[in-house]
């Protein structure tokens, strides 16, 4: 699918659950969020329709997100039929990676091709400051990751920066990455909580990079047609590579090549828009016609850029809504 600024738009992004194990201060707030209605959340067969639906017309990589996807009970049977979807090129999984040490398998057997694990410090002191959950949840990821590295699955550790609370932390995960073989994207902080002071804890890309660069030599990567937002490089002499995603201080909406579809069905063609139709009932309608001119509709429609404005700063919902 090609939209109205000539971008190939080729990924889907799919929540198919709210529910989160973790309360990561970026992503809602302390109390947490009130669930969604389980009526109102789609279910597998929808979801299984909108992703036919969307390859047929030209989606070929899938991610399914949350709140946590590994909490809803029959995703693993879920994720296998979806990635016996004819013409999927890529099924993909963002987890925060509680679960994962005890599914990783299951997750390679049903099709799974890569994971995102969601970690913002390897500090157990600051990583029960950040997710607001007991300490020895990290334990508990980091031997799901290396489980998961020695399964053959390609992983990518996604950490949100944040300045005075885990920026001095880089190294650590580079030497993890380094370690393991494994990915490591640094995510400049997005205001997305209503969060008045959000400017004081971004810390940029341009200096994580120069974090990095004063102890390694960097070579740029690549894009491929299929890559998110983030800038990769090699970490020069080793099989580690670093991303660097930086949504405030560098736009990338002229190479978007995605849309959203959150667990309740509600489709966005750009994160921090307030636009977004909700699927539902033309899911439960069965009409697939239907379906297809309106994902075709919200492609062509989809904005040229969402940049930082100061008067339009923060999103109007917690991440934990739309899978990041």
């Amino acid at each position: 699918m090609i939209d109205s600024e000539g971008r190939k738009v080729n990924y889907l992004r799919l929540s198919i659950t709210d529910r989160c194990n973790l309360r990561c201060r970026y992503c809602m707030p302390a109390g947490g969020v009130k669930p969604i209605a389980r009526e109102d959340i789609l279910s597998f067969e929808e979801c299984l329709l909108l992703a036919r639906t969307a390859v047929e017309l030209g989606i070929e990589k899938i991610r399914v997100t949350g709140g946590e996807p590994l909490v809803r009970k029959g995703v693993i049977d879920f994720l296998e039929r979806l990635a016996n979807i004819p013409a999927l090129k890529m099924l993909a999984l963002t987890t925060n990676g509680l679960m994962l040490k005890e599914k990783v398998f299951q997750l390679k057997d049903a099709g799974v091709r890569r994971l995102n694990v969601s970690l913002d410090s390897l500090r157990p002191e600051v990583f029960e400051e950040i997710s607001r959950s007991e300490a020895a949840g990290l334990k508990r990821i980091l031997e799901g990751i290396r489980l998961a590295v020695g399964s053959g699955i390609p992983v990518k550790i996604n950490t949100v920066m944040m300045r005075g609370i885990n920026d001095g932390e880089i190294l650590d995960f580079i030497r993890l990455a380094e370690e393991l073989s494994l990915t490591v994207r640094f995510i400049e902080y997005m205001p997305v909580l209503q969060d008045g002071d959000w400017r004081t804890r971004v810390v940029s890309g341009h200096e994580i990079l120069e974090a990095i660069e004063r102890r390694y030599h960097l070579d740029p990567l690549s894009r491929t047609a299929m890559c998110g937002p983030a800038r990769d490089y090699r970490i020069s002499g080793t099989r580690a590579t670093i991303g660097v995603i930086t949504p405030v201080f560098t736009h990338f909406c002229n190479e978007c090549n995605r849309i959203r579809v959150t667990s309740e069905g509600r489709v966005k063609s750009c994160l921090f828009s307030e636009k977004q139709i909700d699927l539902r009932q033309v899911l439960r309608s069965g009409d697939t016609e239907a379906l297809r001119q309106t994902l075709l509709r919200v492609v062509s429609g989809k904005p040229p850029g969402r940049p930082f404005t100061e008067d339009r700063a923060t999103a109007r919902f917690p991440m934990s809504r739309i899978g990041g």
